[in-house]
């Protein structure tokens, strides 16, 4: 608006680009608003949109028509598969979603088949993924058509190849300007760099240390390198920040100091009221950390603040089971922001299907949606012959599946599956009572094929869902029998039946970034899953790294406080495992950072100026509180007033209180290893054990 009303340049010498539609409408409204007349056709919109609009207007040296039709990622997936198919390879082994994940990352990369280096295209998945990419790029210009990932592609191949093309935009876009430059990636960049060759004067807004997106492309050294590419290149340091109290952005600021690789920059406010501090608790397990936090979220909403102000933002998605439950136990509101709520993602919707099915032979809304699931080759054809008998003798799916497989009505081949599927289920009913239900479940959803499935499917998103899955199985221990389970699910599927507007948010660290609350709740740092292990394991320092900005992002969303917690015991998978406190518990500066810990079922006890190696070398509390409580122990610990921490030594037989008696394999300071008479070999913290 500026550049426009002070008479430097006209619309269309303006290039002004961001990531999401939502973004740049609110970008055109807002000029619209400044300059008093619309902004439409104008040069401002996403990445993609712009590319698009290029693209079309120069198709022809793409080896497309400009009336070329831009696949979504479900018609990706289905041209992927025909091709799979065509070179008779094992989509089980190959999975379409991900050779699709290969392709996509190439693509934001910049890279054509041609392009794609000999020992990197040999490497992913064997080499198919790159044969696939020849073949999807060469059906993709047949049927005129293109992906996302092509819209930019197909663009730095025209601006390489058709000089005059690249020279006509470059004259044109006097101004570039960029939002969230951090989160570009290296196709974007180059486009970018081309168009901006000319004039040399690209102007880009981003913060380093938001940039939580590399496992969508993103690429961090663009903005960390943006003064090597452009020498001269003037920096304005955003520094002022509006939103967060003093001890936040000083938490924050000391926290984001430990990367390396940063640009250096100092948050400060105006505001004279320094806050509260970050609140740091530990507690005994997951379960106590939602209840510490929910609990809080209750005594805020009691004193006037508005649930519509509070956010819970976890790691994981799993994370998000226990602290639904709390919420709708204590009656209070919530949304599942940027997803769905856990009860309601698919995966868990098939497990309930077949235990819902196993609990209740009439069920036939969970028949159809599990007699194919994984795929049987019971299709339509096998489920209309099921219902037609079940209409006609007024019997249940179920059933009438038991009758068809001793006739002839099916084909002998999907008799004999039928047959399978009936045997399980009649086996798997009679186990009920005799094994715990989350036992049953478990063998339910393995011997099913289920799990299998998931552990065949290649798309990024399939661990998640894995995890998901085994959370749901854990979550049934809490409950007496698998009829209080699925009473208990279909009641919390009804929550979400409320009106009511004002609700706590619920979402991931990653979904937050640009949202912002008065208070914030951050649970689950822990080492192994914040940072998480499969990132560290993948990524290395890089991805450490990347971690510690997701921290960073999830503090600065808080405008008032600030809520850290971490838990001595979790339970992953139904197994019980020690954790240690996030390391970045240990970087946040103390000065500005209270620590607490939290008793659990035995309410709060203050640790008083509690350091953080107590807490994070001991665990918290509770759990000696809990051990003591029930054993008549006379000494505090290292959190009382009473005695200093004690040795072990190998071979000492001792009791830990969740996984019962065992003697010390190995010592380490007030590590210890563990060889359990029931559990087996553990590593666990001192500070939960006592000597028998």
């Amino acid at each position: 608006a500026c550049l426009l009303l002070s008479g430097r340049a006209r619309q269309g010498e303006i290039l002004a680009v961001t990531f999401t539609n939502k973004a740049a409408r609110e970008m055109r409204e807002r000029v619209a608003r400044l300059l008093g007349r619309p902004v439409e056709g104008w040069w401002v919109g996403t990445f993609h949109a712009l590319a698009a609009r290029i693209l079309r207007a120069h198709a022809e040296a793409a080896g497309l028509r400009s009336d070329f039709t831009i696949l979504d990622e479900d018609d990706q997936i289905r041209l992927l598969k025909q091709l799979i198919e065509a070179r008779r390879l094992d989509e089980k082994r190959w999975p379409a979603r991900a050779l699709s994940a290969v392709i996509q990352r190439w693509k934001d990369r910049g890279l054509t088949p041609d392009r794609v280096s000999a020992a990197e295209g040999a490497n992913a998945a064997d080499g198919r993924a790159l044969e696939i990419y020849v073949d999807y790029q060469e059906r993709l210009k047949a049927l005129n058509a293109a992906d996302f990932g092509d819209l930019l592609l197909h663009n730095l191949e025209i601006f390489r190849t058709a000089p005059a093309v690249l020279e006509r935009y470059q004259r044109q876009f006097r101004y570039l300007l960029v939002d969230e430059y951090q989160d570009s990636n290296v196709a974007q960049y180059l486009w970018l760099r081309l168009l901006a060759q000319r004039h040399n004067n690209l102007c880009c807004v981003g913060d380093d240390d938001q940039s939580i997106y590399s496992w969508r492309g993103a690429e961090v050294g663009n903005i960390l390198r943006f003064e090597a590419d452009f020498p001269g290149a003037k920096v304005v340091r955003l520094e002022r920040n509006y939103r967060s109290t003093p001890h936040i952005l000083a938490a924050a600021s000391g926290l984001i100091a430990h990367n390396r690789g940063r640009l250096s920059k100092s948050l400060w406010t105006e505001s004279e009221e320094e806050g509260e501090k970050i609140r740091v608790i530990g507690v005994w397990d997951g379960e106590a950390e939602a209840r510490v936090i929910c609990e809080e979220i209750e005594s805020l909403h009691g004193r006037g603040h508005a649930l519509n102000d509070i956010a819970i933002l976890v790691r994981a998605s799993f994370q998000t089971r226990e602290f639904e439950e709390r919420l709708v136990s204590l009656a209070i509101p919530y949304r599942v922001v940027g997803g769905v709520r856990f009860y309601a993602r698919a995966e868990i919707r098939d497990g309930i299907a077949y235990l819902r099915l196993v609990a209740q032979p009439a069920d036939d809304l969970a028949f159809e949606r599990i007699v194919n699931l994984p795929r049987r080759g019971l299709g339509p054809a096998t489920l209309r012959t099921i219902h037609l008998l079940a209409r006609n003798g007024g019997r249940t799916l179920l059933d009438s599946a038991r009758r068809l497989v001793v006739t002839d009505e099916l084909k002998p081949k999907v008799r004999s599956t039928l047959a399978a599927l009936v045997r399980d289920f009649d086996r798997w009913r009679g186990l009920i009572g005799t094994l715990p239900q989350g036992e049953l479940a478990g063998q339910v959803l393995e011997e099913s094929g289920y799990v299998a499935m998931l552990k065949a499917d290649r798309s990024p998103d399939a661990p998640g869902r894995l995890e998901n899955l085994k959370e749901m199985v854990a979550a049934m221990e809490e409950f007496g029998s698998l009829a209080a389970f699925l009473e208990h699910i279909a009641l919390v599927m009804d929550n979400d039946t409320s009106d009511a507007e004002d609700k706590v948010s619920l979402m991931t660290l990653h979904g937050a970034k640009g949202l912002e609350f008065a208070t914030v709740f951050l649970p689950g740092w822990e080492e192994g899953l914040f940072p998480h292990q499969r990132a560290l394991d993948e990524g290395g320092e890089a991805a450490l790294e990347e971690e510690r900005r997701l921290a960073y992002v999830g503090l600065t969303r808080a405008r008032k406080r600030a809520y850290v917690t971490f838990a001595a015991n979790r339970r992953i998978y139904n197994q019980w495992q020690s954790a240690l406190a996030s390391r970045f518990v240990g970087e946040l500066p103390e000065d500005h950072v209270a620590f607490t810990a939290a008793t659990g079922l035995y309410g709060r006890a203050s640790v008083g100026r509690a350091r953080w190696d107590g807490l994070a070398e001991e665990g918290v509390a509770d759990g000696m509180t809990a051990l003591r409580a029930r054993r008549g122990a006379r000494t505090q610990g290292r959190f009382g007033a009473e005695g200093p921490a004690r040795s072990f030594a190998v071979g000492e037989r001792v009791f830990h209180p969740k996984f019962g008696y065992g003697r010390i394999r190995s010592a380490d300071d007030d590590r210890l290893e563990i060889e359990f008479e029931k559990a087996g070999l553990k590593r666990v913290l001192a500070g939960f054990i006592e000597t028998v």
